[in-house]
């Protein structure tokens, strides 16, 4: 006889294994979904922190004076510290085998360019030819200054493209006059800037040419360095950390300023802000793969409980497969098979649309420090395997329990 109610029963609990199974299917891809943002964000940030460091050499020391907050033999504090030529020069000769490229800096603030009827209030630096490695600057015209402007403090200067564009239009600027503060200067060279219109509205001349023309003397604002390359990261901290700390201690002693004086003398250091940052960053990302592999795991864990409940809603299935001859490990395959299928795919699907979100927004996203959140594709296809075996594991458990069972006491199972 036809027992309908024991139907909509059998229709009700393939129903709900259906929903469990769907909705342990989208934990899974969910966990995988949100994995790959986030580790694609984080490379996105390492990406971004890597282009800002491009814009100067990226083992960059810069020195600049301040204002003694601290009374020394004698000297109250407030003293404005005014570095020298001698200071500059006594640092590159001893440590002429450690330097790379170096330049003092001396700096003239709103200085008015003029250029026939177009005129502008520019950055106007005197500096070293080595400035331009220092500052990752690249020619698109003539030439950089040279020694030979420096030694014979010739007339002669670089400009910014912002500042060739500003008041020379679309005319060649080399060979021209350029008026810098009502001196006549030749243009010489035109370069671009890693860092934008901002670093491009400067214009360079020989540091003996500012000094003399511009009443600078023998005063220095800032001084530059970068130091040899070395085999490693390590290697070339620990070095630009002791050249940092030896040059800012002969700094205090020659200017009698306390040793404590943190104001004084300034020293920056790129590579100690790129190691902060990349530790901030490593950090970072293993919070993200934190977050990530934990929803993983609640996935797989959600497997696993979705195995057990089927293997005790077909508890009675099992039990007549073991009567007709199944053998444990057809018992045990068959589980296996549903929990591999469901982290597969579920795994499979939270790739695919990660990956295409990621390929879609990730070059659009103009954000600081953020650039381009793009993740190794091998990476994130190793995560999916690693899920499927997880996804096998956890189903294992239950496939076992479910080839223990006799099948006596399955078939009186209600």
């Amino acid at each position: 006889m036809f027992n309908i109610e024991r139907w909509q029963e059998i229709f009700q609990t393939i129903a709900k294994n259906k929903l469990r199974t769907f909705l342990t299917g989208v934990s899974v891809a969910s966990g995988i979904f949100i994995l790959v943002i986030l580790l694609g964000f984080g490379q996105g940030m390492e990406n971004g922190i890597s282009k800002e460091f491009q814009n100067d050499a990226s083992n960059r020391i810069s020195v600049w004076s301040g204002v003694t907050t601290v009374e020394h033999k004698g000297l109250n504090p407030g003293r404005f510290i005014q570095m020298k030529n001698k200071d500059f020069e006594f640092i590159t000769k001893k440590y002429s085998d450690k330097i790379e490229n170096k330049s003092s800096l001396y700096r003239i603030w709103n200085g008015l360019a003029t250029y026939g009827k177009e005129s502008g209030s520019y950055r106007v630096e005197g500096v070293h030819p080595d400035y331009q490695f220092l500052e990752n600057e690249t020619l698109t015209a003539g030439r950089y200054l040279n020694q030979n402007d420096i030694d014979h403090n010739e007339k002669v200067v670089v400009l910014g493209h912002k500042v060739k564009r500003d008041l020379f239009k679309e005319e060649n600027a080399i060979g021209k006059q350029l008026q810098v503060s009502g001196v006549n200067f030749k243009v010489v060279g035109v370069y671009t800037d890693p860092g934008g219109e901002r670093e491009e509205a400067r214009i360079f001349l020989p540091i003996t040419t500012s000094q003399k023309v511009f009443n600078g003397g023998n005063i220095i604002r800032n001084m530059a360095f970068t130091l040899q390359p070395k085999e490693n990261f390590e290697e070339a901290l620990i070095e630009s950390e002791q050249f940092s700390a030896e040059i800012q201690d002969y700094l205090k002693q020659v200017h009698t300023i306390a040793p404590n004086d943190m104001s004084a003398i300034n020293v920056n250091n790129t590579l100690e802000q790129t190691k902060r940052f990349y530790d901030l960053i490593w950090m970072i990302r293993t919070f993200f793969w934190g977050v990530g592999i934990c929803t993983i795991i609640a996935g797989v864990v959600g497997v696993s409980n979705i195995m057990l409940i089927i293997v005790k809603e077909r508890t009675r299935e099992i039990g007549v497969r073991k009567a007709l001859g199944a053998q444990p490990w057809s018992i045990i395959g068959m589980i296996l098979h549903e929990s591999i299928f469901v982290t597969a795919i579920a795994g499979f699907t939270g790739l695919v649309f990660s990956m295409a979100l990621l390929e879609i927004i990730g070059p659009n996203i103009e954000m600081d420090y953020i650039l381009n959140p793009s993740v190794n594709f091998n990476v994130a296809i190793t995560t999916v395997f690693i899920l499927i075996i997880a996804g096998a594991i956890a189903g294992f458990f239950p496939a076992w329990r479910a080839a223990s069972i006799k099948p006596i006491e399955a078939l009186r199972d209600e």
